[in-house]
């Protein structure tokens, strides 16, 4: 089974897959909608769940840098809200202050140009708040596992 992360925008939706051992986090795709037409994302994501079997989906939250909830995060709630009804799927919420200024330096780091890290930052920051996801919960299964010696 496999987890998917999502960087929800404004326009643009990045998506980000574990692997089926749910260590690694790659950047998957990037899909581009009308201003605030969310509605339409959830064909395509329901694609994207039945083809790789994914068991969970990890969404990213904009709080603000004070841990406040702003209209953006307000907004990724509601998405969360219309992804479990119609995708029936569980939906956490990670924290994502700062990952798309995290991706946009991986990216500058990685000497793209100008176009193809705008077309590249979306899909990279969903990686990022999927691996964040996949670091915590492995340390939280580890930190529960007893030694038997």
């Amino acid at each position: 089974m496999r987890y998917i992360g999502l960087d929800l925008g404004t326009r643009t939706l990045g998506i980000s897959m574990s692997d089926i051992t749910r260590t690694i986090a790659s950047s998957f795709k990037t899909i581009r909608f009308p201003e605030a037409e969310y509605d339409t994302l959830i064909e395509p994501l329901q694609a994207i769940v039945e083809e790789y079997q994914v068991g969970k989906i990890i969404l990213g939250l904009p709080k603000n840098m004070n841990n406040s909830i702003g209209d953006r995060a307000l907004t990724t709630l509601e998405f969360k809200a219309l992804l479990e009804e119609k995708i029936k799927l569980e939906v956490v919420m990670q924290d994502e202050r700062l990952s798309t200024v995290e991706a946009t330096n991986y990216l500058l780091e990685a000497d793209l140009s100008r176009k193809k890290r705008k077309d590249k930052v979306d899909a990279v920051a969903a990686n990022i708040i999927l691996q964040t996801y996949l670091d915590k919960e492995r340390e939280e299964n580890n930190n529960g596992r007893k030694n038997d010696f």
